[in-house]
């Protein structure tokens, strides 16, 4: 047998996780490490246990799933989030992806959907219930128009690109740097070469920029 996958699993409602549990048991290339009944359990249990995937339902107590996921990406914890939720709803979509989430299930499929979701994440790719598969089709669509519009994407290096994610993220220069334990200095660089590359001029231009194309910016940077 193949490397076991460790899961924590948090929804709050315990007959929903009872069937989540029995899904994922059947299945002996995973091993059910822990579960939660709200947000802040299931980031502590995250951070302790270090799972290889971590299964989130968006409307937690104490903490939601979306809060869940930007502390996980914070701390740069290595577990990958597939997150469940009952609403269709494509704003709510592009922040959990710009947030790195890999999975996302609608929960009136996930007994069929689960293990087919949780394989193909662990396998390192994106796994998105086909009712509302539309929402990647047009994500990817911006991500394209803006690389149409502004074609001097492609002369940001990695580092440019990871610094204008953050600053899509609206963190200051300051936090950026804590966030990429670099100095202060060194971001405000990087500003400067991304704003002349991108020919944008101005105070405050560049974060509305990256404020106005996040999506698109979460796409077409991921790939360097």
């Amino acid at each position: 047998m193949g490397p076991v996958t460790r899961i924590v699993i948090a929804d709050d409602h315990p007959i929903f996780r009872e069937g989540l549990v029995r899904t994922i048991e059947r299945e002996k290339s995973f091993l059910l490490v822990g579960q939660a009944g709200d947000g802040g359990e299931a980031l502590r249990l995250v951070a302790e246990l270090r799972p290889d995937l971590a299964v989130l339902d968006v409307s937690m107590p104490v903490m939601d799933g979306l809060e869940v996921a930007r502390n996980v990406h914070a701390r740069a914890l290595p577990t990958e989030l597939v997150f469940l939720t009952m609403y269709k709803d494509a704003t709510y979509f592009n922040k959990v992806l710009d947030l790195g989430v890999r999975g996302y299930l609608i929960k009136d499929s996930v007994s069929s959907e689960l293990l087919s979701c949780l394989k193909a994440v662990v396998e390192g790719q994106y796994y998105i219930s086909p009712a509302i598969s539309h929402f990647l089709v047009d994500r990817n669509r911006k991500a394209e128009s803006l690389a149409t519009a502004t074609p001097s994407l492609d002369r940001l290096t990695p580092a440019e690109c990871a610094i204008l994610r953050l600053v899509a993220e609206n963190l200051t220069s300051k936090e950026i740097a804590q966030r990429l334990f670099v100095s202060e200095r060194t971001v405000e660089n990087h500003r400067l070469h991304i704003c002349q590359k991108l020919q944008i001029h101005g105070h405050n231009k560049l974060l509305q920029f990256a404020l106005e194309n996040k999506s698109a910016l979460s796409v077409s940077t991921q790939r360097k």
